[in-house]
């Protein structure tokens, strides 16, 4: 089995655990407040792994499953056997780093709640895009794919707008900081992928 393939595998188990058990459900939701009040830090990771109906689980993970098989080539090419450590450790980073914001942002509200893999897997896909920023991604039944540079600016203008309303019950801060944790880090870890990445953009043309 791959890294993949287990994160995605424990996350749908725990999610389907979650669904069956309310008091689960309950303790590992991102709630602000009562990191805050009570220093339940954990919630900061769990959090990342429940979800809250199938459609949220199925649209993770399917987005998890067609990135993240990318990144851990480039892992196990770039650390060899401590590849699939580093995988883990870097999705995991991710979800942590994408709860800051809301953290910050609605720890005095005890009435706020989040949950889902978003900010994770945010990360995994915008690390992917710097690798391959040409390749097309298809949105639900859109026929035409959207090269990826394209795709990823135009979701990190939405998820900055979205945030900025602060209305309805989607994490857009999540999914905001997850791709730009995923876009630092992996030049961070690998920074020869940011000439390539321009490199590939300028070669790009329309027809």
């Amino acid at each position: 089995m791959t890294t993949i393939l287990l994160i995605i595998t424990v996350t749908a188990l725990t999610s389907f655990l979650a669904w069956r058990s309310p008091s689960l459900l309950d303790s590992w939701l991102m709630n602000p407040y009562r990191i805050y009040s009570r220093g339940e830090y954990h919630r900061f990771l769990t959090s990342g792994f429940i979800h809250a109906d199938v459609g949220h689980l199925l649209f993770n993970m399917l987005s998890l499953y067609f990135f993240g098989g990318i990144i851990e080539q480039i892992f196990s090419a770039l650390f060899g056997g401590l590849g699939p450590i580093y995988l883990i450790g870097f999705y995991l980073a991710g979800i942590l780093v994408s709860d800051i914001p809301s953290y910050l942002k609605y720890r005095f509200d005890p009435a706020y709640n989040s949950l889902g893999a978003s900010g994770g897997v945010s990360s995994v896909l915008f690390a992917a895009i710097l690798f391959s920023p040409l390749s097309k991604i298809y949105i639900y039944f859109i026929p035409i794919g959207i090269p990826g540079f394209i795709f990823g600016a135009l979701y990190l203008a939405y998820s900055y707008y979205e945030s900025k309303q602060n209305r309805g019950n989607v994490n857009h801060d999540a999914h905001l900081y997850g791709a730009i944790f995923g876009i630092v880090a992996m030049i961070a870890i690998y920074p020869q992928v940011l000439p390539q990445f321009i490199e590939q953009i300028a070669s790009w043309r329309i027809f």
